[in-house]
């Protein structure tokens, strides 16, 4: 899940290289590299964050008009100059996205032709076959080409030459990678954001795809060895929508941002007036008409997501709905109908688990499947039958938010197609439906004034080592999505429990140094709730409710309420999941971690 950027032009290129880099943090920040050649190939690698490299390569005065740069979340070797990106193998530098899977292989038989390795990465392996190829065929493109032949498992790569500073080659197999056109200059990067400082022109390469860039024009090969002209899109990505703009972190920016993300997302079913199955695709009404049942497929934030529509889908439309976690259906055996609708879910579309789930789920016979995704050119959208993307707009933040809120809206979309292909949605609740979608922006713009009453829960909370989050029903996953925000952000060990499981063991859990946080909307279960946290509170938990208007539960000694602006009923979900993500935001300001780049992880999660 690193983060590569490449470019080529008749100017110096390591301001361009950096920017992207910087846009590209999200995917890993590890360490950072970059290599050009001016003359002669010169690297500088940084074991910090991309501020340092690019203070490193001021210093070092590194310029040149051809370049690789690179961004990396570890896998193989930990963070380290040694382990970082670029690697180099005699005038050969590569970086590279993705996991080699026969690394080992490729190493020992490396070893045997007197390679010798410098760093724990199954990156230079690449670096050593691609020269050991040089040296065969003298062409850097077919060396390239040979040495991807010889690959096992998923990467995006950038090569040149220090014998060749007019071509740049990259390829992808299992890992994104698109090409930025230019007058008198050609790139390549991860996503588009990396590059929009430069052009919008964008070309999306294929899978198996080999491509050769010089400043003027691009060649790109298929895995059948045959050349192909990709389409040329432009972006619709802004320089602006990347930009912090007046916010301290992205994460706030993005929390902030989800009335107007929402709203986008709505748009074309609120302004309609109307349920839409072609908002799904042009076969979304044939397709969806005949399934009988629905399997989700999904990791992290986006399972959580896809557990909240379980609930909607089965009381709304009647169907059964199953919900995976993508890393495990895909290694176990599974019991399959074709007639089943294959749902993945996934802001970037190019997570690795859930790609390779709904693979497999091809492979096991399912016909139809949708994807519900962020990223429009994404993997997971062209492999999909039928899609909807969710308006989010880009988010850098690792620990996902409006990519959150409005995967829910499309999901509460999908339930209202279905519910009325069946028969199970009457026109007076489809109109009542309708009505509380065009309101939802509204409610979450009210929702957000708790943050200063949020502020004050969170100072409490910085101190605490342990949490527990509540919730029941439909709201359960809410408290599982609110416990996972706050253990990426903050590093406070955060369970959720369905507050019913109370009783059957992690009441044991409960003391005052363990802070009970409870979603408690006005809902059918609300009185059931009530007698969970009665519970909490008879051994000596401290409480903090997020309670609906009307619903009773005062504040007293050590039970601290928030009365939540409004009430969405069946919407409920995804105007309770905000205080929980300001909540988290909060803590880890309290804690002074850092709120968009938490360690160990990154955004866009590409390898197994």
């Amino acid at each position: 899940m690193c983060g590569i950027v490449g470019a080529i032009a008749g100017h110096d290129i390591v301001p361009v290289l950096i920017e992207g880099l910087k846009r590209l943090e999200y995917r890993g920040y590890d360490s950072a590299g970059i290599a050009v050649i001016n003359g002669t190939l010169r690297r500088v690698r940084s074991t910090g964050r991309v501020v340092e490299l690019e203070r490193l390569a001021k210093a070092s005065q590194v310029s040149g008009g051809i370049g690789i740069a690179h961004t990396r979340w570890a896998t193989h070797g930990v963070p380290s100059e040694s382990n970082a990106h670029p690697h180099v193998s005699g005038g050969i530098s590569v970086v590279h996205n993705g996991i080699i899977e026969n690394h080992e292989e490729m190493r020992e038989k490396l070893r045997g032709l007197g390679y010798q390795f410098v760093s724990e990465t199954d990156t230079e392996v690449i670096a050593h076959l691609v020269h050991h190829h040089m040296a065969q065929s003298g062409d850097l493109f077919e060396a390239v080409r040979r040495c991807l032949a010889e690959l096992v498992g998923a990467y995006a790569i950038a090569v040149i030459d220090e014998a060749d500073d007019q071509r740049l080659i990259v390829a992808r197999m299992g890992a994104p990678l698109l090409l930025g056109l230019g007058d008198g200059q050609n790139f390549a990067a991860s996503d588009a954001s990396a590059l929009v400082q430069v052009t919008q022109r964008v070309v999306y390469l294929e899978e198996g795809d080999c491509a050769e860039l010089t400043c003027n024009q691009i060649r790109v090969i298929d895995r059948a060895g045959q050349a192909v002209a990709r389409k040329e899109q432009k972006t619709e990505l802004t320089a602006d929508a990347v930009e912090l703009g007046p916010y301290q972190h992205y994460m706030q920016k993005e929390i902030f941002e989800q009335p107007m993300a929402v709203a986008n997302t709505l748009e074309m079913m609120t302004n309609a007036r109307a349920v839409m199955p072609q908002l799904f695709g042009a076969d979304a009404d044939k397709i969806l008409s005949k399934i009988n049942g629905l399997v989700i497929l999904a990791c992290g934030t986006s399972y959580h997501a896809g557990m909240v529509a379980r609930y909607w889908i089965e009381a709304l439309a009647g169907l059964p709905c199953n919900v995976e976690i993508a890393s495990e259906y895909r290694y176990r055996e599974t019991y399959n109908d074709p007639n089943t609708l294959v749902v993945t879910i996934s802001q970037s579309g190019e997570t690795a688990d859930t790609l390779a789930a709904l693979q497999y789920a091809k492979q096991r016979g399912h016909r139809h499947s949708l994807a519900i995704c962020n990223v429009p050119e994404s993997a997971l959208v062209r492999a999909s039958d039928l899609r909807f993307l969710t308006r989010a707009g880009p988010e850098i933040g690792v620990a996902s938010t409006k990519a959150f809120t409005t995967q829910l809206a499309a999901l509460v979309m999908l339930t209202m197609v279905l519910a009325k292909q069946r028969g199970q949605l009457t026109p007076d609740r489809e109109s009542e439906l309708l009505h509380a979608l065009r309101h939802l922006p509204a409610a979450l713009t009210h929702v957000l004034q708790v943050e200063p009453e949020i502020a004050v829960w969170a100072e409490r909370f910085a101190q605490k080592q342990h949490m527990l989050f509540l919730g029941r029903g439909i709201h359960y996953p809410i408290a599982m999505e609110g416990a996972l925000k706050l253990k990426e952000i903050s590093y406070i060990h955060a369970e959720a429990y369905a507050a019913g499981e109370l009783k059957h063991g992690p009441l044991a859990l409960v003391d005052r140094d363990m802070p009970v946080v409870a979603v408690a909307p006005r809902d059918a279960l609300l009185e059931k709730l009530k007698s969970n946290l009665q519970e909490v509170r008879a051994r000596g938990g401290e409480l903090y409710v997020l309670a609906d208007q009307q619903t009773r539960i005062e504040p007293s000694a050590g039970v601290h309420v928030i009365q939540m602006p409004d009430h969405a009923g069946l919407l409920s979900p995804i105007l309770h999941t905000v205080p929980l993500q300001l909540l988290a935001y909060h803590t880890a300001l309290r804690r002074g971690t850092d709120v968009d780049k938490p360690r160990n992880l990154a955004k866009s999660v590409t390898v197994e």
